[in-house]
């Protein structure tokens, strides 16, 4: 099932007959969450929960392909981010594509910084995709070891947003 613009509207539309404040939805793909805000209107965050993908690495350790550079033609975008992920450090991979956001808002601190502990589910970016706020969590426990992107940087789906050196 796919949730659509249109299948938000909708539920928007109910909620605004009713007297509650929020909506939490989460499903084994995604997480929405719906907040009625002071001025009547409603915000919206959503978060897509994928499972991890994995390369298969050759004998010596590195991914199997030829020419040094890892193939990641025809694989998932988080198998591909982490495909391209330096030995030893965990990719956090951009679930769609997008615009990248480090911080909740303009002005505001970023979710994180290099060298900051996280959680597998601390949510550590924004992929804004069709006005809508993704929320990335790291996917793996560690710590923040790279920033890859500028904030307010476009993103293809799958690309490494940022490293994480995980817990041993």
């Amino acid at each position: 099932m796919d949730l659509t613009n249109a299948d938000v509207a909708d539920i928007l539309a109910l909620l605004d007959s009713l007297p509650y404040d929020s909506l939490d939805l989460e499903t084994s793909r995604f997480r929405l969450t719906l907040r009625r805000a002071p001025g009547g209107g409603w915000t919206e965050e959503s978060q897509v929960l994928a499972e991890p993908s994995t390369v298969t690495a050759a004998p010596d350790g590195t991914p199997a392909t030829a020419g040094g550079a890892p193939d990641i033609s025809g694989i998932s975008g988080e198998a591909a981010a982490e495909a391209g992920a330096p030995d030893g450090l965990a990719a956090v991979a951009a679930p769609l594509p997008g615009t990248f956001y480090r911080a909740p808002r303009p002005g505001a601190d970023p979710f994180v910084q290099v060298g900051d502990a996280v959680s597998a589910d601390t949510v550590v970016a924004i992929v804004e995709t069709m006005k809508l706020m993704n929320s990335v969590p790291a996917g793996t426990p560690g710590r923040v070891s790279r920033i890859c992107l500028e904030n307010g940087e476009f993103t293809p789906a799958g690309a490494t947003l940022m490293l994480i050196e995980p817990d041993a």
